[in-house]
Order: C-alpha cells, then structure tokens, then sequence
C-alpha cells in the first residue's frame, strides 16, 4: 500500500511540474513587432467640396400670350418636339376680328373726313391769297384740315394696334426645342390684363443641360470656372456624370442664416438620361494633382518610441516633416519636403526617392496558443485537465 501511495504521488507531482513548465514557459509567444509599410509612388491628389444642385435645361422659354380670349385650339402636347415658328396654339379670334373691323371703318372715314378737309382748304386758300375771305376763315378751315389729317393718323395706329393683337392670338414657337409644361387645355379663357398667362415652357437643347448647385460660403472660395465636376443623381445611382464648372454667381442667398452662391455646372446629356428637374449630388473639385510622388499621410504622423521598435535603434533628426525607413537594424528619421495632401495621401516634393519604403505604424502582436494545439498524446498523468470540449475516453 505504500508503494503504491508513493507512486501516486509521484505521477501527480509530475503531472503539476508539466503544466507549470508548459504555463510559464511554452503556453505564451513572446510579442510580436510588426511594421506597417508603403512605397513613395505616383498617385493622383484631389480636393473637392460636396453641395446639392438641380438639373435645368441651359436655355427655356416661357410661352404666354399678350392677348385675353379662349383657347380654341393646342397643336403640341407635353414632350412635342417644336421649331422656331410653329403654330403650337391659337386663341378664339372673333372679337380681336371685330375689333380690327371697327378700326379699319374707323380709318376710312377719317380717310375720307381728310380727303374733304383738303379740298376745302385748298378752296378757302385760294380765296384767301384773292382777299375773298378773312384770315380767321382761312386758319379755321386750316386747322380743321391739320386736326383730320392727324385723326387719319391716329385711327390708323389703332387699325396697326388690331392686327397685332390678331397676330398674339396664333401662338408661335420662340425656338427650337422641346414641350416640358402645358398650363392650359382648349376651352379654357386666358385673360392677359395684368400679366401675361403662362402657356407653355419650352427647353432648347435637352442634350446640354446644367447643374445649378447651392455651394456654401466656407466653400465657394476654391470653386473657379474650368474646374472639373462630377455628380450623380438618384435616377441612376451607379452613374457617375461629369461636368466643368461654367459659373460662378455673385449674388448671395440667405437661407435660415446659411448663406450660399449659385454655381452652374455644365452637363453634357447626350444619352438624355438626365431629365429638368433632378437633384444632383455634386463633388467641385477644387485642386488637383495627377502623377505626383505621395506617401500615405500617416507617414508623416508616425511616431516611434522604445517600447515599439523592439531592438531596432532610433536615429532621429530635427525636423517639423519627416518620415521613417528601416535601414539594417535602425529605424532612421528622413526631411522631407510635402505639398498638397487630400486627408489620405500627401504630396512629397523632396527628400525622397521614388520606390523608397517608408514606415506608415506599428503593433505588436501576443498570439496565445489554441487549446487544440496542446499536446494529447504520449506521456500524460491522469490526474492532468484535459483540452477544453474533450472527455477522456475510458
């Protein structure tokens, strides 16, 4: 029974030394340094602003009429492609008809009240240089002469002013281009008193049209005519449309204290996919860099310190930009001169050679062993745990 007793311990005192070795030796990998890198290397730099515009025609005409009456007919419908010219509508005629008539009996009686005064005028002139009338019957009779001539005059604007009116009442297209708004339907009485009653909207060219964006005045300081545009509209979400800036509006709008400048984006739509009226989310770019040697801008804002660069040796240098390399078994501080940056990448414009790898950060890695990767078979006391999720099989 001793023996036994004895031998029982000594397998259990055993089996304690294994799993002490195996905790304060072999179950926990030393830290592991590992360095984030990049290459200098070409790249492209941009800056943009963000704003929210709308798609306009570049040129729309509104259609209305000068004359009041009644629609009596319409010739084009919403989407009816029109030329310079054309008759798209035409208003009921009968009293700008009358009217005309009126004027035109109006001018020839004056006509004809003229014609009568001329003649006594000439009469009483006559008599007049024979000293068979008096001065006052001479200028009399030629004042009413004057005074006919002048009512010829004026009664023949008035029959001018009626054939004008008869013209406003066929609606012609003012341009080449397209129906986007119809405001009337035949039948209905269009009156022209005190303004003009909108008929129709014609847009010229729907294959150029334009963005007017809202730009906010922290951001309309870098926007310039010329600058490249891309937008996209909610119509087409995996299109992406370009577009140049073409101007920059002066004037201010004022909108719950936030204060924006008109910008107008020229959008070339020749597939017509672009469509009046559309909200446009719009990146201006502001500056850009095409090709220019540029590390990650973390570069810049890596720090090392000893407790990160396990044995590597740290040669520092005394400057406001610098970036690091591992040379042999030293981490070495570089100037460097930088440029323009886009928050992602930043220009560099010397102190670096292209293809130079630099050191962008740092982290160091404690992998713990998987359960799994213990040890079941060989020597094994029965008193020891076994892996987690397993049982002993008897």
């Amino acid at each position: 029974m001793k023996r036994t007793s004895k031998l029982w311990l000594a397998v259990t005192l055993t089996a304690v030394a294994a799993i002490a070795l195996w905790a304060f030796s072999g179950g926990k990998k030393k830290p592991e340094i590992r360095f984030e890198k990049a290459n200098v290397a070409p790249v492209n730099i941009m800056n943009s602003i963000t704003a929210t515009g709308t798609i306009e025609p570049v040129t729309s005409v509104t259609v209305g009429t000068q004359v009041s009456g009644i629609v009596s007919k319409l010739y084009v419908d919403y989407n009816s492609v029109v030329k310079k010219g054309q008759v798209i509508a035409e208003l009921d005629k009968t009293n700008l008809l009358s009217q005309l008539s009126t004027a035109k009996a109006s001018l020839a009686s004056a006509e004809s009240a003229l014609k009568y005064q001329s003649a006594n005028y000439k009469r009483y002139k006559t008599l007049y240089e024979k000293g068979l009338v008096s001065a006052d019957e001479y200028e009399s009779m030629q004042l009413a002469y004057v005074q006919a001539r002048e009512q010829v005059a004026v009664t023949r604007e008035e029959v001018q002013r009626a054939q004008t009116n008869l013209g406003y009442a066929t609606i012609t297209s003012p341009i080449d281009g397209v129906i986007l708004s119809k405001s009337v339907e035949e039948g209905q009485t269009v009156a022209a008193s005190f303004s003009t009653p909108e008929l129709f909207v014609i847009a010229q060219d729907l294959t150029n049209m334009q963005v007017v964006a809202d730009v906010d005045e922290a951001d309309i300081g870098g926007v310039r005519e010329g600058a490249r545009v891309t937008f996209t509209v909610d119509a087409y979400p995996d299109d992406v449309f370009e577009g140049s800036v073409m101007q920059v509006r002066q004037e201010a709008t004022t909108t719950n204290n936030v204060v924006t400048y008109e910008v107008v984006i020229a959008a070339p739509n020749a597939d017509l996919k672009l469509k009046p009226g559309l909200t446009a989310g719009v990146n201006i770019y502001t500056a850009e860099l095409k090709g220019v040697l540029a590390v990650p801008a973390k570069a810049l804002r890596f720090v090392p310190a000893e407790e990160t660069v396990g044995k590597l040796k740290i040669v520092d240098c005394n400057a406001k930009n610098k970036v690091w390399t591992i040379e042999g078994n030293s981490l070495v501080a570089h100037k460097v001169s930088i440029g323009m940056t886009d928050g992602v990448n930043i220009q560099i414009t010397g102190g670096l050679a292209a293809g130079t790898t630099v050191v962008t950060g740092v982290s160091v890695a404690e992998d713990m062993p998987e359960a799994d990767d213990m040890p079941e078979k060989g020597e094994s006391s029965p008193f020891a745990p076994g892996p987690p999720g397993k049982r002993n099989k008897k």
